[in-house]
């Protein structure tokens, strides 16, 4: 009997077995460690007996055509990787006359090379068709398999017949395996209830009333490209074809065109895919786009469109983080603020602020992030002011690179930090045991910035104290005022002058599982958010924030976030039909007359 050598994937060196009646037989090659099999695939060869042949070949036809599929009774069997050799299948002479099963098509002379050799579950569905060990232990499986099982990024071409996206709905809904349903929580602000609407349309029912002025707003990390290609380690769970632009920009465009979001704030957008591509196509469907793009070298950027019929545009500001003068600052972030009008007449004709962001990634160093922070408040903050003293609706959407609940967080809702002895790994919570442990300096950022520990402009603070001469003009500037005396009293706290919440509350209610809005190979958290200024009546706000502003919003419905579980029922992020390692985020809003 001639043994066949099969090429798996083990974690310290390559492996062969012989396939023969007395079992799978490890055999030490030349140059080669000696196998570590598992015991069920050792009983594997004395249950059923393998003969190889070089004569005639065959392959397996099927939707991954280099994927060769006995299905059995054996559905925890691994997958063993073939190499360069030529099969030749012959039964076991105690089957008796052999037919071929059921499940296979036989084509003589037309054997794939680096082809696979799988016994599996017929009913396993093709997301399912490699499971990584994060999908086998959080669909509760037992973890029985080797770390050989594992996907790599150089086996991967394994994949290569992937369909593409569907091009049309009815292909989109014929082609719905694998796909996991979020559906809109509308909230009831008379019962203050959360009603579930199990579509991911808005309920039609809570559009506009007479005089009321309803949008909604889409934040989305979609996964620049060039980043992508740059962190390939991330995406080693994935297929090589879900990862290609040509295949991800259709999924995407069709998930913006589905949600039909009035606003849209992008992250990591590319810029010739931004020109080329993002931009005209988003221009087709009635937005207005603005971008900025990163200062560096990354060829990516934030932008923000908006539906023409909705919204004018009042004014456009891009915010650069880096300054070339101060030390502190020298990463390549940015922002964009931008001040809309609405175009229906209603009692609320207050322009609405919206803010897009994308902070630094590093977990180590949080001094920078909370500057950056502080920047992008004071741009709003100078954006937004009206001239009663007051600051028109705020909603601030973006990629934070925090966690709920960190410092950075807590900043954002609370309007308040003090930041002393704090070490600097710990401001955005991304560690479980921070590796920065310097403590932050105070104060964090040199006065040549130009940014007080109010987060706004030095100048624009020095004017509202120059306008206090009458008492109605103090009145209204008297929390501002009493805000700057603290901060010049205490230098180590951060505040700012807006009342914002959060439109997600980062954990599901019946059992407190944590919501994520990204997942990858390395992790699964939250750190997308949607904040806005929430009005003095909206129920859905959560408390912390000074009650004494009025943000002139209520929120009146979320698009629902998955756990980490859920994303790896379906392979995590990005898959066949979720074409970023981020979730979208959507929120509808009702501007309120302040």
């Amino acid at each position: 009997m001639r043994a066949a050598r099969v090429q798996g994937r083990p974690a310290g060196g390559d492996e062969s077995v012989a396939l023969c009646e007395g079992g799978l037989q490890p055999m030490r090659l030349r140059g080669q460690r000696p196998p570590m099999l598992p015991r069920h695939m050792q009983r594997l060869g004395r249950d059923w007996v393998a003969h190889w042949d070089s004569p005639q070949r065959f392959c397996w036809n099927s939707r991954i055509s280099n994927s060769i599929r006995w299905v059995g009774r054996y559905s925890w069997a691994p997958y063993l990787s073939t190499g360069d050799f030529t099969v030749n299948w012959r039964p076991p002479r105690f089957f008796g006359p052999w037919r071929p099963p059921q499940y296979w098509n036989w084509q003589p002379d037309n054997f794939t090379h680096n082809s696979s050799f799988h016994f599996s579950n017929p009913n396993m569905k093709s997301e399912g068709d490699e499971p990584s060990s994060k999908r086998r232990r959080h669909s509760g499986q037992n973890d029985v398999c080797s770390p050989n099982e594992e996907i790599s990024s150089s086996n991967q071409n394994e994949a290569a017949c992937l369909s593409t996206p569907p091009k049309n709905e009815e292909e989109n809904t014929a082609n719905t395996r694998g796909m996991i349903k979020r559906h809109w929580e509308y909230f009831c602000h008379h019962s203050k209830k959360m009603k579930i609407l199990e579509d991911e349309q808005i309920d039609q029912n809570n559009t506009e009333d007479k005089g009321k002025f309803d949008f909604t707003v889409m934040s989305y990390n979609i996964l620049s490209q060039n980043l992508l290609e740059d962190n390939s380690h991330l995406y080693n769970h994935c297929r090589r074809p879900v990862l290609i632009w040509g295949y991800r920009f259709p999924n995407i465009l069709r998930e913006i065109k589905h949600l039909d979001a009035d606003v849209l704030c992008l992250q990591e957008v590319q810029e010739d895919h931004f020109g080329m591509e993002i931009k005209p196509s988003l221009e087709s469907l009635g937005y207005h786009c603005e971008f900025k793009m990163r200062t560096g070298r990354k060829p990516d950027g934030c932008a923000i469109c908006f539906k023409i019929s909705k919204f004018n545009l009042i004014s456009s500001n891009p915010v650069e983080f880096f300054r070339h003068d101060i030390p502190l600052l020298d990463r390549d972030n940015v922002g964009l603020v931008l001040l809309l009008q609405p175009r229906f007449h209603c009692k609320a004709t207050s322009a609405v602020c919206i803010a897009n962001t994308h902070l630094l990634y590093n977990p180590r160093r949080g001094d920078i992030k909370l500057t950056q922070l502080a920047m992008l408040l004071a741009e709003i903050a100078s954006v937004a002011h009206r001239k009663d003293g007051r600051f028109c609706p705020i909603i601030i959407c973006g990629d934070f690179n925090s966690v709920p609940g960190s410092p950075l967080y807590s900043f954002i809702k609370e309007g308040k930090l003090n930041y002393e002895g704090l070490p600097i790994g710990k401001v955005s919570g991304q560690e479980q045991f921070p590796r920065g442990q310097r403590i932050l300096t105070i104060p964090i950022w040199p006065p040549s910035l130009g940014i007080s520990q109010s987060c706004v402009y030095e100048v624009q603070q020095q004017r509202q104290e120059e306008n206090t001469g009458g008492e109605k003009k103090e009145s209204k500037l008297e929390h501002t005022e009493e805000i700057i005396i603290a901060a010049e009293k205490f230098p180590s706290k951060l505040q700012h002058h807006f009342r914002l919440s959060s439109v997600y509350s980062h954990y599901l209610p019946e059992s407190g599982i944590p919501e994520v809005t990204t997942c990858h190979s390395r992790s699964a958290v939250t750190v997308d958010y949607i904040f806005y200024s929430a009005a003095k009546d909206d129920s859905a706000a959560q408390p912390g924030a000074e009650d004494t502003f009025d943000g002139g919003l209520k929120l009146l419905g979320r698009l629902s976030l998955l756990t980490e579980q859920d994303l790896w029922t379906v392979n995590g992020l990005p898959n066949e039909h979720n074409s970023s390692d981020h979730l979208s985020l959507l929120a509808q809003f009702r501007l309120i007359e302040q």
